[in-house]
């Protein structure tokens, strides 16, 4: 058996983007409430109400990468890192749920548009603009490597569209007074952002299910450790995620000709490190010809 050194993950360095971004969107749901109130705008308290359900996204995302710092213990050998996948599946379903029920009220609202009061709602959405810039901003850097992170990213960047669209939306309605306008714009930045998130919501099911990370080849793993000296069968590849920037690998390799010694474990988890992204290999050696079998062939994929 054999383990890769573990890799620095910039999440702890999110810390302050999670609590500037939560602060930023807490003073902008508490404009936007009373404004809405004020103005009495259905359309502003409702994504009031939205915006305060992106509070408890990026709260979630949070707590993950808080509690994927927790030790490890008897119990919990991989300690809590699954909390990132799961946070992840979270936000992507929050998002899909607020975009469905944006649709929802955008369709209504076609076929019976209603007037709105225009400059106050493009000064507060533009207000909006700014502050979910600034978050989803604040997790660009992180995103392309973690899925928690690229959910909180992915949340921000969808509020950031819908403000611009509704600032559009009323500068329209100033100048033309088209009622329809702001309900036609809802409707097309939400199925702009569900197209968007359905890669985040697949992604984060399939590490659910302890699915082989998109980023990842299980062949060419396969032909990887094939090819390794002395090995004459590959069986047993299992590949998932622990979390969302960390991914395990147990496989069995028939070698007849003798155990090859730690040298070679250690020369097989950093090829699989650097060459995959894997941290976190198990390799057990066979010594005879057992023709590749699996103890328990309905848990066993297919070779590769």
């Amino acid at each position: 058996m054999s383990h890769a050194e573990p890799h620095h993950h910039a999440a702890p360095t999110f810390d302050h983007a999670f609590a500037i971004g939560i602060g930023l969107n807490l003073l902008y749901v508490a404009v936007e409430a009373f404004y809405g109130w004020r103005v009495d705008s259905l359309a502003l308290l409702a994504d009031a109400g939205h915006n305060l359900s992106d509070v408890g996204g990026l709260a979630l995302a949070w707590a993950a990468l808080l509690a994927g710092r927790l030790r490890a213990s008897p119990r919990r050998t991989y300690g809590w890192r699954r909390a990132s996948i799961l946070a992840a599946f979270a936000n992507a379903t929050l998002l899909l749920v607020a975009m469905g029920s944006l649709l929802w009220e955008a369709l209504h609202r076609l076929h019976a548009p209603a007037t709105t009061a225009g400059m106050t709602i493009v000064v507060v959405a533009a207000i909006g603009v700014v502050v979910n810039g600034i978050t989803a901003a604040l997790f660009l850097s992180g995103q392309p490597a973690d899925l928690n992170l690229r959910g909180a990213f992915l949340h921000m960047a969808a509020d950031t569209l819908v403000s611009l669209g509704v600032v559009a939306s009323g500068v329209l309605y100033l100048w033309t007074a088209w009622s329809w306008l702001d309900p036609l714009t809802s409707i097309v930045i939400a199925l702009v952002i569900v197209i968007g998130t359905w890669g985040l919501f697949r992604q984060s099911l399939n590490l659910l299910f302890d699915g082989v990370p998109e980023q990842v080849d299980l062949p060419a793993v396969a032909a990887w450790l094939r090819a390794r000296p002395g090995v004459s069968e590959v069986h047993d590849l299992h590949i998932w995620a622990i979390s969302t920037t960390e991914t395990a690998l147990s496989v069995h390799l028939i070698m007849p000709d003798g155990h090859p010694g730690d040298a070679f474990l250690n020369q097989t988890a950093a090829g699989l490190h650097d060459g995959f992204d894997i941290a976190h290999p198990t390799v057990q050696i066979e010594l005879g010809q057992t023709g590749g079998g699996c103890a328990h062939p309905m848990h066993c994929p297919e070779p590769p």
